[in-house]
């Protein structure tokens, strides 16, 4: 998908030659430390952001040459936070997710209504789609949101830190049906977390970026090790395997900072 990837912001390269393939079926997680760009490499991946140098590919095409529309189809994309109009439904939220396939005024063929009826079923939406979208519980919305995107039925789902502000068990919800979405559906999914355990637990493949570099590629067992963890996060911790679910789990022994004092 992306090759030699440089991005940045405001004039800013924050990382530079990331190799990045997302692979159909398969969940691909993106950690480091707060600011070393992870976000930015997912917004540019998602065409939202130009490249500072190098290219990002979408089914075999340029990023660059594939209109909005064209990318829409192809690739989802779902920010850390979205905004809805006040007093929304669920379904009504949902149905902009065609908006790729047929523009906002056109009128909608039984393709969008199976399309939608198939999001809504996949994400367990169906039951609040006559409700408000400010009347949810925060895993109630984050699951609305990821019905929309699906609704787009692109083969590429990108999901900037899609637990943020949710309790644990949303946060396990939630993850548990991006879980489903590429095993049942081959999805080819891009999230950016934050806790490492998840990552463990949900990541077929893990990226570990920090210092403007990817410091990490590879299956979790491959990447989340003490040495990968000191170098990105500058904090030591023991890394074991849970004996109950086989998922690795990272406990901190101290700070590099409390070490040296």
């Amino acid at each position: 998908m992306a090759k030699g990837l440089d991005v940045g912001h405001a004039g800013r390269t924050v990382l530079r030659q990331v190799d990045l393939s997302l692979r159909a079926g398969a969940i691909t997680v993106l950690v480091g430390p707060n600011g070393c760009g992870k976000s930015t490499l997912l917004r540019t991946v998602a065409g939202l952001l130009p490249p500072v140098g190098g290219e990002v590919h979408i089914d075999g095409a340029p990023l660059a040459s594939l209109g909005r529309r064209a990318l829409s189809q192809r690739l989802a994309f779902l920010p850390q936070s979205s905004l809805a109009p006040a007093g929304v439904t669920v379904r009504e939220l949902v149905r902009h997710g065609r908006y790729a396939h047929r523009g906002a005024l056109a009128r909608h063929t039984a393709e969008d209504v199976e399309a939608i009826e198939w999001a809504l079923e996949v994400t367990d939406a169906a039951p609040l789609v006559e409700r408000r979208l400010d009347e949810l519980s925060g895993g109630e919305r984050q699951r609305a949101w990821l019905a929309m995107v699906l609704a787009q039925r692109a083969g590429v789902l990108l999901l900037d830190e899609p637990t943020t502000y949710l309790d644990m068990r949303h946060q396990f919800e939630v993850l548990d049906v991006v879980r489903r979405l590429a095993r049942e559906h081959n999805i080819a999914c891009g999230v950016v977390l934050h806790d490492l355990m998840q990552a463990a637990a949900y990541g077929d493949e893990v990226m570990v970026v920090a210092d403007g570099k990817v410091a990490a590629s590879g299956t979790p067992e491959e990447v989340l090790t003490p040495d990968v963890i000191d170098d990105a996060f500058g904090l030591r911790v023991n890394v074991v395997r849970d004996p109950s679910t086989g998922y690795l789990a990272c406990f901190p022994e101290r700070p590099r900072s409390a070490a040296a004092s």
